[in-house]
């Protein structure tokens, strides 16, 4: 049974994995960089998320860009793993608090992820469109087209 795409699994989490990939296109490190637990991270207070999301960011500004693919891989794999009822939590709890930012919150974040796509090496931009592109194939095309519309509309 397909599933309307304001319900699927990309578009609903969208927000959270925004904020979790803002921080992973920076400078080099020695110790890998760790991604939070998906489950952890939704208890967190949006303060303690703040705090955590300023460590990664620093933590992955100093990261080789092979350590921040490690980094994104690893996140993206948590996340798949995640069973459906869990991952609906996450993303109802995501999508909640994306629903209660001012929109300049929204404004600012989408503005800090443009400036991080912006310092991302050709590699690194590659690597992320490559990615867009796989999720892209896994959406029916009912939901290609949902998307399409919806994105149309912001």
């Amino acid at each position: 049974m397909k599933v309307p795409v304001h319900l699927t699994f990309h578009h609903r989490l969208t927000p959270w994995l925004a904020g979790g990939l803002l921080m992973l296109s920076f400078g080099a490190q020695a110790a890998p960089v760790v991604p939070p637990d998906a489950q952890d991270w939704a208890r967190l207070t949006p303060a303690q998320q703040a705090q955590r999301k300023a460590e990664l960011k620093q933590q992955l500004q100093q990261a080789t860009p092979q350590e921040r693919k490690a980094f994104r891989q690893q996140l993206r794999q948590q996340i798949e793993t995640l069973s459906p009822a869990e991952r609906q939590a996450l993303i109802d709890s995501t999508r909640q608090r994306w629903l209660r930012l001012s929109p300049e919150e929204k404004q600012r974040l989408a503005d800090e992820r443009r400036e991080q796509v912006k310092a991302m090496t050709p590699e690194e931009r590659r690597e992320l469109l490559r990615q867009r592109r796989e999720m892209l194939d896994k959406l029916s095309p009912a939901e290609r087209k949902a998307l399409r519309e919806k994105l149309k509309a912001d």
